[in-house]
């Protein structure tokens, strides 16, 4: 893990907060001098977690790089929220580019700078999973394959929100969609459809890649600065729920993310050059379907008839990745 190890007094819903810790070992956005990247005013929706990513990642990018950076943002939701004509909620030098054009945006700036001699100022691409995975996928993969020095940062909420909630390349199986209905045989996602980007990254042996959710801010922070210490083309994947898209509670942001990992369904973990060199171990265990009755996008799975052979085939799911990542050490995987 890129976070250094702290040691936290638990509650019972696994809070930990700064309280009793130094200045120098707290958060930066328990820091009332953070940069503040992306500031109110914007109009996303309540509990939205691509917010919450956005800010926490290019709040930790400001940090990491002395305030010197410029962010190069796909077209989607977190565009069009933080940025209504002719206002915007960003604090730092941000660019707006077309939806499957970011990572090429991104490459031309960070060549421009390097002509002009500015070694000093940073360049980072991001979007969501829609033009991450699907539309800007093509330039991603190019950016990767000639290594260019800038970090692209995926805020996935697992479908295309912002146009309807239809599906991505990154709607997991058996998810309810505008485009994959509950109905049929096979109700929501089909299985065996889509992209683990995160991998397809690591195929391409690039500096660094990792994952991260904003139910672990602490972690993701300190995947941010990590990336900022390569030079290259490095990639960090969000998850960020979507409450309006999941059909779940805005309060249930955070948990619902911490539960995606406890359930094996999001392995949170770190490579270089092509190799896991961490993950982020499985601290409380729970079955995959306690993350799924949070959310109305797998309602179907519930009622009006349990449909237990697709739950099992998502907790097989969730085993595979313990198992891959070592999730669990010294455990099998099974539950």
């Amino acid at each position: 893990m890129s976070a250094a190890p702290i040691k936290f007094y638990q509650v019972g819903s696994f809070a930990i907060g700064n309280r009793l810790l130094s200045p120098e070992d707290r958060s930066i956005q328990s820091d009332p001098e953070r940069t503040n990247a992306l500031t109110s005013g914007h109009r996303a929706c309540q509990g939205c977690g691509e917010a919450l990513g956005a800010r926490y990642a290019l709040d930790a990018a400001m940090r990491a790089t002395d305030d010197k950076i410029i962010a190069v943002n796909a077209t989607g939701c977190l565009e069009v929220f933080s940025t209504p004509y002719p206002e915007s909620s960003w604090r730092i030098a941000w660019l707006h580019s077309l939806f499957g054009n970011a990572p090429a945006v991104a490459t031309g700036v960070a060549a421009a700078l390097k002509a002009q001699g500015k070694s000093d100022i940073r360049v980072i691409g991001q979007g969501g999973d829609g033009a991450t995975v699907d539309i800007g996928f093509g330039a991603l993969s190019g950016m990767f394959e000639r290594n260019d020095d800038v970090l692209y940062i995926c805020y996935d909420n697992e479908a295309y929100m912002n146009t309807g909630v239809q599906r991505s390349g990154a709607t997991p199986p058996a998810a309810r969609t505008a485009t994959t209905q509950a109905v049929g045989e096979n109700p929501g996602n089909v299985f065996g459809q889509g992209k683990n980007l995160p991998r397809i990254a690591m195929a391409h042996e690039i500096p660094y890649v990792a994952t991260a959710t904003v139910a672990d801010l602490r972690d993701l922070e300190a995947k941010v600065i990590k990336a900022m210490s390569f030079r290259g083309a490095r990639y960090i994947h969000v998850l960020v729920p979507c409450p309006l898209g999941w059909g779940s509670e805005s309060c249930d942001t955070i948990k619902i993310a911490r539960l995606a990992t406890q359930s094996g369904l999001f392995p949170v973990f770190e490579a270089e050059s092509g190799e896991v060199t961490s993950s982020t171990p499985i601290r409380h265990r729970v079955k995959v379907e306690e993350y799924l009755k949070l959310q109305i996008r797998y309602s179907h799975l519930f009622s009006p008839n349990r449909r237990d052979d697709v739950i099992d085939l998502l907790q097989a799911t969730a085993d595979k990745n313990i198992s891959r990542y070592n999730l669990i050490p010294d455990e099998s995987g099974s539950i």
